[in-house]
């Protein structure tokens, strides 16, 4: 029996053009099918992070993983099943609302820490932040009243811990990825001088 699951990586790569449209295509040339899609800046200048929820049993995602390494965009790849990490998405919920059905909308989204950012005669949008669970719950919640529409983020993630504050055996043996070094990334330009004119 197959164990599907979602599984959460984040690909630090090259900020160049078509570079998500490679990793995209590379993905979908061989069936992998992506939940979930989430690109940024990131405290390195010239790297961003993607952060991909693709589905499918372990061997697929180790595949998908020795596929992208060969990728020369591809920097770093960090498989999130591996070690504990944090995760967050946002949501924008739009709502109706009736003069009897307001009060009790804004306590459920109270409940769930959500800002209202727009209010209108019969409607408001939430925003809520947090993980998965808590905003598929919060969608639940609010079906009933009459969801008018709805805008989701992708899962964004990170790593436990850094360099100061976690030694290398708390998660698992061996060093940790949280405790990797700092990116240095080589321009494609000085990259090219070292490479010897055959023609």
């Amino acid at each position: 029996m197959t164990d599907t699951r979602d599984h959460l990586l984040s690909i630090l790569v090259r900020d160049e053009p078509r570079v998500l449209t490679r990793i995209t295509a590379l993905f979908g040339r061989r069936g992998y099918n992506i939940r979930s899609l989430s690109v940024g800046s990131t405290e390195h200048p010239g790297v961003s992070r993607m952060t991909i929820v693709v589905s499918g049993d372990r061997g697929v995602v180790e595949q998908a993983i020795r596929q992208l390494e060969k990728l020369h965009d591809v920097v770093r790849i960090i498989d999130h099943s591996l070690e504990k990490y944090v995760d967050r998405e946002l949501v924008l919920v739009k709502v109706a609302i009736t003069p009897e059905s307001r009060v009790e909308v804004r306590q459920i989204a109270e409940d769930f820490r959500s800002r209202i950012v727009d209010v209108g005669r019969h409607a408001l949008t939430f925003e809520v932040t947090g993980d998965e669970g808590k905003i598929t719950a919060f969608i639940e919640q609010m079906r009933p009243f009459g969801i008018l529409e709805t805008m989701r983020t992708g899962r964004i993630a990170l790593t436990r811990g850094s360099n100061a504050d976690i030694p290398t055996h708390v998660y698992h043996e061996g060093e940790t990825q949280a405790l990797q070094p700092t990116l240095e990334v080589e321009p494609r330009e000085e990259r090219a001088r070292h490479v010897p004119n055959l023609f």
